[in-house]
C-alpha cells in the first residue's frame, strides 16, 4: 500500500546564468511534485521504495541552499543544507524524475557516455534516459536521498555551465513579423535575386536567362551564395533572444507573453504603430569583410513607442528569470537581417568563411526605400521549426493596435 508522505522542496544554488543574477541574485528553486514510499510493515516485509517526480520548475526567486523536508519515516546521511525530522533507519531506494529538456541530454550523457559513468560511478546512481528524444524526462536511482540529491546537483550544475555557455544555441525568440507584407517579401526575393543573378525569377513571366558563370565565380570570391541571405518568408524584427530548453520554461514563456498585452498596448498608446526600412548597413566590422547586413528601422513619427513596447516585453522575460545576464544587459538595437554569414552552408567543414564582401551591394542597395510597414503582432517564435507560411513556428503571440495610420 502507498502512503504519500511528504512534499519535498529542492533549491539548486546555482542559477542558470539567468536574469535572476542581475536582479539582486535571485536564485531558482525546484519543487519535487510527489513522493510516494511503501510501508514494509504493512506489505508483509516487502522492499521498501520510494518514487519521486522532480519537475524543474521555478517557484520561488531566494534561495541559497538545498533544503528538503521528509516525513517521520525514511532515513538517509544528512547531506549539507538538508534539515530532516525523526529519521529512522531505512534500506529503501530512491528514483527522481528530472525534466532536463530534450536539447541537454547529451551534454548530461557526454562524449561517448562519459559524462554520465562518472556522476553514475561516484554518486553511486543510475541515470536512465528516455527512448524517445521528444520526451524531457531523465530517473535517476540511487541507494540513498543524499546520493540522488548529490546527483541531481551535479545535473544542475552541468545545465548551468552549458546554458550559459555558447554550446546550447537559442532555442527561441520574441519577434515582430515582417514577413506578413506580400509586397515586401518580394522586394527581397528580388534583391536575392538580383545578386545572385537570377533576375529572371523576378517579376511576372521573364524569360529564363543562362547563369553567367564567371558571375557564380566571382560572388564565390566575395563569399556570397544563397545560403547567407535570410529567408523572405521568415523576415522579421527580433526584439529578445530565449533558451527555453524545456516544456516548463516554453509554457511559462508562453504565460509571460500574454500576461503583457494590456502593458503593451498603453506603451503603444493603443494606436497603430508603422515602421520605414531605408538603405542597408553593416553589423559590426567593415563592408568589405561584412558578417551581417540588415535594414536600418525607423519608427514613423519617432515617438518612440515601440521602444518603449519593447521594454515592457524585456522586463516582464527577464522578470520571469527567461534571460541570460548578457543578454538582459545589453541594449535593444532593432534592425532587419538580410544577411548572415553565420548561416552559411559548408561542404568542407574544414574551411572557415565568416565574412563576406558586401561593398558592391552597398553601392546598389544603400539607399533603398524598401516601404513602410505597420507592426501587427508580437510572436514567441521557434527556430529552426517552421509553420505552413514558411515563418517560425508561433508558440504564443499578442496583437499590436489596429487601423490605418492617421
Amino acid at each position: 500500500m502507498f502512503h504519500i508522505v511528504s512534499f519535498w522542496n529542492l533549491r539548486i544554488d546555482r542559477v542558470v546564468g539567468f536574469t535572476s543574477r542581475c536582479l539582486k541574485s535571485k536564485q531558482e528553486r525546484f519543487r519535487i511534485m510527489s513522493f510516494f514510499r511503501r510501508n514494509s510493515a504493512m506489505d508483509g516485509g516487502s522492499k521498501k521504495e520510494k518514487m519521486v517526480n522532480l519537475v524543474w520548475r521555478p517557484i520561488s526567486t531566494h534561495s541559497s541552499s538545498v533544503v528538503y523536508s521528509e516525513a517521520a519515516e525514511g532515513q538517509c546521511s544528512k547531506p549539507s543544507g538538508v534539515s530532516e525530522r525523526a529519521p529512522v533507519v531505512s534500506s529503501a531506494k530512491h528514483s527522481v524524475s528530472l525534466e532536463v529538456g530534450a536539447s541537454l541530454m547529451k551534454f548530461i550523457k557526454g562524449k561517448e557516455g562519459t559524462t554520465q559513468m562518472k556522476i553514475e560511478e561516484e554518486m553511486g546512481v543510475k541515470i536512465i534516459f528516455p527512448s524517445s528524444r521528444n520526451e524531457d524526462h531523465i530517473i535517476i536511482e540511487g541507494g540513498s536521498v543524499d546520493c540522488v540529491s548529490k546527483a541531481s546537483e551535479r545535473i544542475a550544475t552541468i545545465v548551468d555551465e552549458v546554458v550559459k555557455s555558447p554550446t546550447l544555441d537559442y532555442s527561441h525568440f520574441v519577434s515582430l513579423p515582417l514577413a506578413i507584407h506580400p509586397e515586401l517579401v518580394q522586394k527581397l526575393v528580388n534583391f536575392q535575386n538580383c545578386i545572385l543573378g537570377n533576375n529572371s525569377l523576378a517579376g511576372d513571366k521573364q524569360d529564363v536567362q543562362p547563369v553567367d558563370e564567371t558571375r557564380l565565380y566571382t560572388l564565390a570570391e566575395l563569399g556570397i551564395e544563397k545560403s547567407i541571405f535570410i529567408k523572405p518568408s521568415t523576415f522579421h524584427l527580433t526584439v529578445l533572444m530565449l533558451k527555453l530548453w524545456n516544456k516548463d520554461r516554453i509554457n511559462t514563456a508562453r504565460d509571460v507573453l500574454k500576461s503583457i498585452s494590456p502593458s503593451v498596448m498603453d506603451a503603444l498608446d493603443n494606436r497603430p504603430l508603422f515602421i520605414r526600412l531605408k538603405g542597408l548597413d553593416c553589423m559590426r566590422g567593415s563592408l568589405a569583410k561584412a558578417r551581417v547586413l540588415y535594414i536600418p528601422v525607423e519608427e514613423i513619427g519617432d515617438e518612440g513607442r515601440l521602444l518603449r513596447a519593447c521594454k515592457v516585453i524585456t522586463d516582464a522575460f527577464v522578470k520571469a528569470g527567461l534571460v541570460l545576464e548578457k543578454d538582459a544587459n545589453q541594449s535593444l538595437k532593432l534592425h532587419a537581417t538580410v544577411m548572415n554569414a553565420r548561416h552559411r552552408k559548408r561542404k568542407d567543414k574544414r574551411k572557415k568563411m565568416d565574412t563576406f564582401d558586401a561593398r558592391e551591394i552597398h553601392k546598389q542597395f544603400g539607399t533603398e526605400d524598401w516601404g513602410e510597414y505597420r507592426i501587427q503582432e508580437v510572436h514567441l517564435s521557434q527556430r529552426f521549426v517552421f509553420d505552413q507560411s514558411g515563418y517560425y513556428r508561433c508558440c504564443a503571440s499578442i496583437p499590436f493596435p489596429g487601423g490605418h495610420r492617421d
